[in-house]
């Protein structure tokens, strides 16, 4: 479909929403008006105000002028001088396909590339151009990949796809609004029900009567059909629109293409599927480890230690490279399944290139450490950026400790319930003396249906790992604290902790079976630990 019958379907689509409104007034005016003429007194008057107020949401929608527009992506804005590479790279791309190249790059803590456009006068008249450039994508990317995503969205600009995004948008955050104006007011009147039946109730209640059970069926019942008139053609409209999306996405993926060569365009999606997820792994594993300890990498690794990760850990995303999610596109998705995406890439006849040879995409710009750590003061809290930076195997070593700590606290909590000091000492002397404590102290955790059933035997199978694991907690917290054991990084793997000395962990297995044994023995702990 062409850019001109693209727009002209947007302008039909957004006339709908006009002419929908319409109808509904003029629905409205001809029961009103056959209330006038028909009914007299209150039952007239209550009528024409329901009328009204049903009018109110309608020509509210309907008169909203202006597309609300979001929070602004928060991001690096760079100059072309102060990335002369990239920009260069940008605008020769651009020249490829035949478009104005963006008058504004941004650099965003994504794995996504983006581009948009302050159209105006309906998507008639060009604005300013964006381009929003994510440098956890730039991470995982070769320079061919990155110049294959950015013929990409330079695709979008030459087909007019943002030309017509704010009046699509306008449509949408009309009809949003006026869906949302009928549920404000449905739930208003149910509230308003709700407070009236309850302070009736709570009348009769005081003069010692039974109160009655509160009820709003029926309540706001003409807001929600209103509401869902307009929600079945927001369902009309978003599947015709997002329909045009994914069109546009393929037609997109072309330009990549042609631009970087059929491999390098199918390349760069399937490293997208592997890049995602590794991102969000890394942030929530990695890049955030330290935060509950106060702790951050060092300035330029909150994003930039990605790179590390995806080194690492190269085979295990060669599966999500190779296999790519085949499930059915929905009718409301933006985007064609990537599993589509590049089955018609890859159809497309070789032209050649191959796999080419390229540095990696950060190389484009003139200081990727000074850019990852720019995007740090850009999209974080001024709470996160007051934590303390320590390197990457302070910062593990760091966190872990607290939050065994923190797991040990459970079992010390239950010690001193049972008037045992919380130290490891204290406890085996207590067990010694005391064998039943393991048990008793094991009781006051957590248990499951089953377990908390159990009784005899069959109980103590049930608490005994569990036993042995919240031991095993306070172990690790007492020799991290005095430096037997620390926590040591690793990019393809947990944390692991290192003993001092050779062996050691073998033995604590041992010794953590002999205290959890029906007979226990401490003094393979003891001798272990604590001397």
């Amino acid at each position: 479909m062409g850019a001109s019958l693209r727009a002209l379907r947007a302008l039909v689509l957004l006339a709908g929403f006009y002419l929908l409104g319409f109808i509904l007034l003029g629905v409205l005016a001809a029961a009103d008006w056959a209330t006038v003429t028909r009914l007299h007194g209150g039952i007239a008057f209550k009528i024409l105000i329901v009328s009204v107020v049903l009018a109110v949401p309608i020509v509210r929608g309907m008169f909203m002028l202006r597309t609300p527009k979001g929070a602004p992506k928060p991001g690096v804005p760079v100059t072309e001088h102060q990335e002369p590479v990239l920009w260069q790279t940008v605008r020769d791309i651009a020249a490829q396909v035949g478009t104005r190249a963006p008058d504004e790059i941004l650099l965003i803590d994504e794995v996504n590339a983006a581009v948009s456009e302050d159209a105006r006068l309906l998507g008639l008249k060009s604005g300013t151009r964006r381009l929003y450039l994510g440098l956890p994508l730039m991470t995982g990317l070769d320079e061919m990949q990155l110049r294959a995503v950015l013929a990409h969205e330079m695709g979008h600009y030459a087909n007019l796809d943002t030309r017509l995004t704010p009046l699509i948008a306008r449509g949408r955050a009309q009809l949003i609004r006026t869906i949302g104006h009928f549920h404000d007011r449905a739930d208003t009147k149910v509230a308003k029900e709700r407070a009236r039946q309850e302070k009736a109730a709570e009348k009769r209640v005081a003069k010692g009567k039974e109160a009655k059970e509160v009820d709003t069926t029926g309540q706001g019942a003409m807001y929600r059909a209103m509401a869902k008139i307009y929600t079945a053609y927001a369902r009309f409209y978003m599947r015709a629109t997002l329909s045009g999306s994914r069109r546009q996405e393929l037609a997109a993926d072309l330009a990549s293409v042609r631009v970087a060569g059929r491999d390098s365009a199918a390349s760069a999606l399937r490293e997208l599927n592997a890049i995602g997820p590794a991102h969000d792994f890394y942030m929530d594993s990695y890049a955030t480890l330290g935060v509950g300890a106060g702790l951050l990498p060092p300035s330029g690794q909150v994003f930039g230690g990605l790179r590390q990760l995806l080194d690492a850990r190269s085979d295990e995303l060669d599966g999500l490279r190779r296999e790519l999610a085949t499930e059915p596109t929905s009718p409301y998705d933006s985007h064609p399944a990537l599993a589509e995406r590049v089955a018609r890439i890859e159809a497309l006849p070789d032209d050649g290139r191959g796999a080419q040879p390229a540095r990696p995409a950060l190389e484009l710009l003139a200081s990727p450490q000074a850019a990852l750590a720019a995007l740090e003061q850009a999209v974080l809290t001024p709470q996160a950026l007051a934590l303390t930076r320590v390197d990457w195997a302070d910062l593990v070593h760091e966190s872990m400790t607290r939050y065994v700590g923190q797991g040990a606290q459970e079992i010390r909590e239950a010690i001193a319930a049972e008037g045992t000091g919380p130290e490891l000492a204290a406890l085996l002397d207590a067990v010694d003396a005391d064998p039943a404590l393991r048990w008793r102290i094991a009781d006051r955790f957590p248990k499951s249906e089953e377990a908390a059933a159990a009784t005899g035997r069959a109980a103590r199978e049930f608490t005994r790992p569990v036993l042995r694991r919240a031991l095993k907690q306070l172990v690790t917290a007492e020799l991290t604290a005095r430096g037997a054991a620390r926590w040591q990084l690793s990019w393809s793997d947990s944390a692991a902790l290192q003993y001092a000395a050779d062996g050691f962990e073998e033995q604590l297995e041992l010794a953590l079976d002999a205290l959890v044994a029906d007979l226990p023995d401490t003094e393979p702990l003891r001798k272990l630990v604590l001397v």
